[in-house]
């Protein structure tokens, strides 16, 4: 942890990856990336560069993608526009793999699959494997390969497994569980570098509350 991020320490967020170019971060869930339409102020994004300005850094950190203001995970940031475009293009052409860790509603899902239905008119595939099952839920590894908004919550909600926790496309009566938060975690990213054109394998923990919810179950 660099001086110039202690900050990010004193607020539980763990530095992933760090280079001249890019910044990953582990986002908690409750925090969002960038401002909604409400034109939220306070968001990991305003935080970080408010931060740089008060150190005098001359650049700005610019998100290549963002999470759910719930779920938690891998976020990366670039150092300047440039890098900028050049990872938000990977993500556009489906060239980051991307791996979610999820808890459901167990539901009718198959050993794995995948969810190939349209959000809001646009194309939206998702792919998935079940880790194991629980008494009420399932434990998934999922593989989003379109980016829509809010995409695996939709998904499995259609599919009669909403995520565990999920309030927005869900509701209470649809759990036989109850969780404070949802259960769903951004965990891995595959891409290559817009610099080194190295690949970049990038790994979250699962956050401590997945952790003791699952213990607990």
């Amino acid at each position: 942890m660099t001086g110039c991020w202690k900050f990010l320490e004193k607020m539980n967020i763990p530095i992933v990856y760090e280079d001249r170019w890019l910044l990953v971060l582990d986002k908690p869930s409750g925090l969002l990336t960038i401002p909604t339409p409400k034109k939220e102020t306070r968001t990991l994004t305003s935080i970080l560069n408010e931060d740089l300005e008060k150190k005098g850094v001359s650049y700005r950190l610019h998100p290549c993608h963002r999470l759910d203001r719930e779920t938690s995970g891998l976020v990366v940031y670039a150092k300047g526009k440039a890098i900028q475009q050049k990872i938000m293009d990977e993500f556009r052409q489906k060239k980051v793999k991307k791996t979610y860790f999820a808890f459901v509603k167990t539901g009718k899902l198959f050993a794995q699959g995948e969810i190939n239905k349209p959000i809001e008119g646009k194309s939206a595939l998702t792919r998935y494997k079940v880790i194991a099952k629980k008494k009420d839920f399932a434990i998934l590894e999922v593989y989003p390969v379109t980016g829509r908004t809010n995409q695996i919550r939709i998904h499995f909600k259609e599919i009669g497994s909403p995520v565990l926790g999920d309030s927005k496309f869900a509701f209470r009566r649809d759990f036989n569980i109850k969780v404070k938060r949802l259960c769903l975690h951004a965990r891995d990213l595959e891409f290559v570098h817009p610099v080194s054109k190295k690949m970049l394998r990038l790994h979250a923990q699962m956050p401590a509350q997945l952790q003791e919810f699952l213990n607990s179950h």
